[in-house]
């Protein structure tokens, strides 16, 4: 008997206003060149049977559009937020790096240790994007879905199926409107996860 296979794309989000920073949870919408930017990305294509999103607005106002537009049910998830930056939020690279030259460099080294104030846990994010993931399939089973969520939220799920080091985590580059895409063969603990295309485009 032939197992079920569930296919899931994750698309970051594209350029929100105010450019390049740490947004973490910050509620920031697109700008039109990240609306444009998302719209490029899947192009033609809606293969979809379902559309999953974070629930902040640089990824809802899109899923909301796209869910209209091709009558498919939308989910929001909180747990697919971004992870909270705690006092990095809002600041870009180059203010952190005035501050401290290294800073972003051991961050990306050692992101489990080496954490903003009152930023989330990496441990606690994992945990709740993991939850979000296996639930995901288990309702989805041998469907397509779109999950439009974050750079970070990109990298637990791979560090989940994929069992890379969450002290790694950080080495993965997800880049704007960059698309993902995971199939699920099977079900339960058996299942078998792929990795079947990253930073691409449909």
């Amino acid at each position: 008997m032939d197992h079920p296979v569930t296919t899931v794309d994750l698309i970051r989000h594209g350029e929100p206003v105010g450019g390049q920073k740490y947004r973490g949870q910050t509620d920031d919408p697109l700008s039109e060149k990240g609306w444009a930017q998302m719209r490029a990305a899947i192009g033609g294509e809606r293969p979809w049977h379902h559309i999953v999103s974070s629930p902040l607005v640089r990824c809802h106002a899109f899923a909301a559009e796209l869910a209209r537009q091709q009558g498919l049910p939308l989910t929001v998830d909180a747990r697919l937020m971004e992870v909270g930056f705690g006092e990095w939020e809002g600041r870009t690279p180059a203010e952190l790096t005035a501050q401290d030259p290294h800073l972003l460099a051991r961050f990306r080294r050692d992101p489990v240790n080496v954490r903003p104030a009152g930023a989330e846990p990496l441990e606690a994010f994992l945990a709740r994007v993991a939850a979000a993931w296996d639930e995901l399939v288990d309702a989805h089973t041998g469907k397509h879905v779109l999950v439009v969520c974050h750079a970070g939220v990109i990298r637990m799920v791979l560090t989940h199926v994929l069992g890379i080091p969450l002290a790694r985590a950080y080495r993965i580059d997800v880049p704007i409107a960059g698309i993902t895409r995971i199939t699920v063969e099977g079900t339960g603990p058996e299942a078998i996860a792929r990795l079947r295309f990253h930073a691409g485009a449909l």
